[in-house]
């Protein structure tokens, strides 16, 4: 009886199918240590990344990326405007929106996708805010959106709708140039947008607008954002061109095909 038992676990050991199984364990163990490890370096890397931003790194990524068109020292060459006095806050917007680096001269600046994290363009932000000091980033409060929100799009009617249209959602201007809808715009970027002025957008200072107006007009911009329309489809927000032209397709169309329909009916 002992031999027979003995045989019997000699033979189970030897089994292919155990053997299978070992080996799988074996690659679960592998793979799932391998993934945890990665993901620590990961998390490692990113959060000394978070803590090395600098304005030493931005100078690097500068000269990297930007300096062919605006210069060494941000003088600005044939292809690219002087960056002197613009300040931390134009870097934000036109990086964090991926306008800069610009691909091709064009009549304008389009958003693309984004080239660099969040703590690259910070980093960018700050070399310029130290070479060449402008508006830097406001104070938390004015982007918190508490601010009037009535009062807000007011204001924004009466400087802002003539271009982005009172939806925010953007229309066009001359030479092939736009006013981009800003549906899904930051409360940085809507801020750093009145600063700055780009494009063709003029500045609104503080005499112009106060920062509190300026509270105010990106409060109402971000309730707009997360509203929902109590109307129904919004047609792109366009007003009356979206509408018309709605009418005239479906409206007359079906109107048109009815009065032909009756036709040959008749017929």
């Amino acid at each position: 009886m002992a031999r027979e038992k003995t045989q019997r676990r000699s033979r189970g050991r030897r089994s292919p199918f155990a053997a299978a199984a070992l080996i799988a364990v074996g690659l679960l163990m592998t793979g799932g240590l391998y993934a945890g490890a990665s993901a620590a370096v990961a998390s490692t890397d990113e959060s000394s990344t978070t803590t090395t931003a600098s304005v030493a790194e931005g100078e690097k990524l500068f000269q990297a990326n930007c300096a062919t068109c605006h210069g060494l020292n941000l003088e600005g060459t044939e292809t690219g405007p002087s960056l002197n006095g613009v300040g931390a806050l134009a870097v934000e917007f036109q990086v964090s929106t991926g306008r800069m680096p610009m691909q091709m001269q064009g009549p304008q600046a389009d958003q693309k996708p984004v080239q660099f994290t969040d703590v690259q363009t910070e980093s960018m932000a700050q070399y310029v805010q130290s070479v060449a000091p402008g508006p830097d980033y406001p104070s938390a409060r004015v982007l918190d959106g508490e601010g009037d929100v009535s009062r807000g799009a007011e204001l924004f009617r009466i400087n802002c709708a003539m271009c982005h249209n009172v939806a925010a959602a953007g229309g066009a201007l001359t030479e092939g140039k736009f006013a981009p809808d800003i549906h899904d715009t930051s409360a940085l970027n809507i801020y750093a947008a009145m600063i700055t002025g780009p494009q063709n957008m003029p500045v609104f200072n503080d005499m112009n607008l106060t920062e509190e107006d300026k509270r105010d007009i990106v409060s109402a911009l971000l309730y707009q954002q997360e509203m929902q329309a109590p109307g129904g489809f919004t047609l792109g927000s366009l007003g009356p061109v979206s509408e018309g032209l709605f009418i005239w397709i479906f409206g007359i169309g079906g109107l048109i095909a009815v009065a032909v329909w009756i036709t040959a009916k008749s017929n």
